[in-house]
C-alpha cells in the first residue's frame, strides 16, 4: 500500500505526525508538501496528492489543512477522487465502507494528533462493501462525467 500525503501550512504539524505514524506501521508514502509552516495555497498541495491517487500512483490519500474543508473541496475537483472530511471514527469507517472514498481529509484545528492517527488506521483498514453501495458510487461517477442521473 502506498499513500499520498499533503497539507498546507495550517496542518503542517499534523501531516508530519501522520507521516511518523505511517512509518511506525511500515506504510509507504509520498509527501506532496508543504514543507514548512510558511503560508501556502492549499489547492496546489491537495491537487498533487489527489492526482497521484487518481492516476493510481498511490492507493489512498491523506490531505490536511486547518479544517479539512478546503483541501477536500480541492481534492474532489480531481476526476476519480472521492475525498471526505472525517472528524470521528464512524465517518472514517463509513466513508470507506459505503462511499469507497480514496482520500481522507482532516483539520489540524479539528482533530487531535491521536485521533487523526486512529482515523487514518480505520480509513486504511476498512474495505468497501460494494453491493448497493457500488450503484451509488457509480452514480457519483456519472455526475462527475456530466451524465444526468
Amino acid at each position: 500500500m502506498k499513500i499520498a500525503i499533503a497539507a498546507d501550512h495550517g496542518a503542517f504539524e499534523l501531516k508530519e505526525s501522520i507521516k511518523k505514524h505511517l512509518e511506525e506501521k511500515g506504510i509507504e508514502y509520498t509527501d506532496f508538501g508543504c514543507c514548512s509552516k510558511e503560508s501556502v495555497d492549499y489547492p496546489r498541495f491537495a491537487y498533487r496528492a489527489a492526482a497521484s491517487v487518481a492516476k493510481n500512483e498511490c492507493d489512498f490519500g491523506i490531505i490536511c489543512c486547518t479544517t479539512g474543508l478546503g483541501v477536500s473541496m480541492a481534492a474532489n475537483k480531481v476526476h476519480g477522487v472521492r475525498a471526505a472530511v472525517c472528524t470521528n471514527e464512524m465517518l472514517a469507517e463509513m466513508t470507506r465502507r459505503h462511499n469507497n472514498a480514496n482520500v481522507i481529509c482532516m483539520g489540524q484545528n479539528v482533530v487531535t494528533t491521536e485521533l487523526a492517527n486512529k482515523l487514518v488506521d480505520i480509513f486504511l483498514s476498512t474495505e468497501f462493501e460494494g453491493g448497493r453501495h457500488q450503484r451509488r458510487v457509480d452514480l457519483l461517477t456519472d455526475i462527475e462525467n456530466g451524465i444526468e442521473i
